[in-house]
């Protein structure tokens, strides 16, 4: 490039540089707008979704409860019919026509009333006085809790007990009872209806939750009565701890949320609502996987289609730009010139930073590269790690193969340490004669003694044969120090070479062929090591 042309090429330069940069932000900028407004689009249509499943959830979380509440008013129904016959009757004593008469009352309402099991009395010692089998059986319920409760509450309300399994069928039933007085106002026995656990299940079998919903059922003390799909040695399970009935206790008798059972682990949109007059809780849910599932599949065909429009844009932005540099051929001259110089002040810097023998990073770009490594990690608070590592019994080596062999020991040593810095930010150097060290940024001490074993074990696997060596081949003893540098500056580079030299020492002392680890924070080393060898390693 002659003086002359230099004013031509600034000159042709200020007009090209605008161009092609204002042609790329414009291009950049429009690809952006394109994927902004369809990641908008999905998050909208994402939310659109789960509020429509919240209110499909919500809805049926509606139609459950009045399903319940208009079976327990059946029960309780029956239970106000029967208390009524009985106190009147008892007025006169109860007796056997009267008794039969009943019975057959029972039976009438247990074949009429899908949901009703059975129907009882049981005088004051808990003993079946009439029911509604059809076979006469005897039996006593005085051990009851719900028979319990009515001997020691007067009040006349109807109670809702826990789930049991029916002495009389073994069938799993939901207990209804009222308390039945005598003429002078003492404990006369209970009245009880019992609600068969089937017929919800089969009632809740119609409802299309998916294949991971569930639908549940619970007292309002957090005992499960019923959970879809139904497992029977679930029923009567303390369910306080579960998420349906912690936002019950915080958010009151109604809500929606997204929750994650603690059943089975299962991500689910539930929606629970507590019946107006009776002490159960209903809750539905659609797990979340399958309510996202027709958004998930739009999602790739949508994003597939845009993908294609942003690499078009790409592929004609690209060939635009490329028309545009092809008229300024005489910069390309200068680039070509500009280009080789980088090139070549790239191969001095990579010989100048690199060790001849290994091709590893020499001790000139080590120390460079830790004291930036520490400066960024003392900046950022993260984690950093040092290994430092030694060929074990290398100068016996030495003396016995000759150090044309030694060369070839170290090559192959230096091989697999690189191996082991496997992350582009990782460091593998020679850091002199047979030592080594590798540079692991943002790496905790379990991390890097993982590195430093694979590192241990890959030598020992190359079997190199080594006679003056207690185990016939070449191995490593390694040193490794992690921690967080100190944020006031103390601690420098220098400080992290000698705390991994002296557990380098550590393992070597402690028989060779072994790697010592020990935890750094604000530059004083913990009390603690870690220590490995061949046989056993514990990060």
């Amino acid at each position: 490039m002659t003086p002359s042309s230099a004013p031509r090429l600034n000159h042709l330069n200020k007009i090209r540089r605008p161009v092609i940069g204002r042609s790329i932000a414009l291009l950049v900028g429009f690809c952006a707008l394109l994927i902004g407004i369809h990641g908008w689009s999905l998050w909208t249509a994402r939310q659109g979704q789960l509020e429509q499943s919240a209110a499909s959830t919500s809805n049926m979380a509606r139609a459950l409860a009045a399903q319940a509440e208009t079976s327990l008013k059946i029960a309780d129904a029956i239970l106000g019919e029967t208390v009524e016959r009985i106190e009147s009757d008892e007025r006169d004593g109860l007796d056997g026509a009267e008794k039969q008469r009943l019975h057959r009352r029972f039976m009438n309402i247990e074949a009429s009333t899908a949901e009703i099991h059975g129907v009882f009395f049981f005088g004051p010692d808990g003993r079946w006085d009439v029911t509604s089998l059809k076979q006469v059986q005897s039996g006593n319920n005085a051990d009851r809790e719900y028979f319990r409760y009515h001997q020691s509450h007067t009040d006349r309300k109807t109670h809702v007990g826990q789930p049991v399994r029916s002495r009389a069928t073994g069938v799993m039933v939901l207990p209804v009872s009222r308390r039945i007085d005598n003429p002078d106002g003492s404990f006369g026995g209970v009245a009880l209806v019992t609600l068969d656990l089937r017929f919800f299940g089969a009632f809740y079998d119609r409802f299309d939750v998916g294949r991971s919903g569930t639908i549940l059922l619970s007292t309002d003390e957090g005992r499960l009565v019923y959970r879809r799909p139904f497992k029977e040695v679930q029923v009567g399970n303390d369910i306080r701890s579960g998420p349906i009935y912690q936002m019950y206790k915080s958010s009151g008798p109604v809500g929606t949320a997204m929750l994650r059972s603690k059943i089975d682990g299962i991500e689910r949109l539930y929606s629970y609502r507590h019946l107006d007059n009776y002490p159960l809780i209903v809750a539905s849910a659609q797990s979340k996987d399958e309510i996202l599932a027709g958004w998930w599949i739009a999602v790739v065909k949508m994003s597939c289609v845009v993908a294609f429009a942003v690499a078009m844009l790409a592929w004609g932005g690209a060939r635009m730009i490329r028309q545009i540099r092809i008229r300024e051929r005489l910069e390309d001259e200068l680039l070509l010139a500009g280009t080789t110089l980088q090139q070549h002040n790239v191969s001095l810097k990579a010989l100048a930073e690199s060790d001849g023998l290994t091709g590893l990073g020499n001790r000139r770009l080590f120390e460079a590269t830790l004291e930036r490594e520490v400066g960024r990690a003392r900046r950022t608070s993260t984690p950093f790690a040092l290994v430092l590592t030694d060929v074990d019994f290398f100068k016996k080596y030495n003396d016995r193969y000759g150090h044309v062999a030694g060369d070839e020991c170290l090559r192959q040593v230096g091989a697999a340490i690189g191996a082991g810095a496997r992350r582009p930010a990782d460091l593998a150097a020679r850091y002199g004669g047979e030592e080594f060290a590798v540079i692991l940024p943002d790496t905790d001490l379990e991390g890097a003694l993982a590195v430093a074993e694979s590192i241990r074990a890959a030598v020992a696997a190359m079997q190199i044969a080594h006679a003056d060596s207690p185990t016939g081949h070449v191995t490593l003893s390694l040193g490794v120090i992690a921690g967080h540098p100190a944020a006031d500056g103390q601690g420098a580079a220098h400080g992290w070479v000698s705390a991994a030299d002296q557990l380098l020492y550590g393992a070597k002392s402690g028989g060779r062929n072994r790697t010592s680890g020990a935890w750094r924070d604000d530059g004083v080393p913990a009390p603690a090591e870690c220590a490995t060898d061949e046989q056993s390693f514990t990060a």
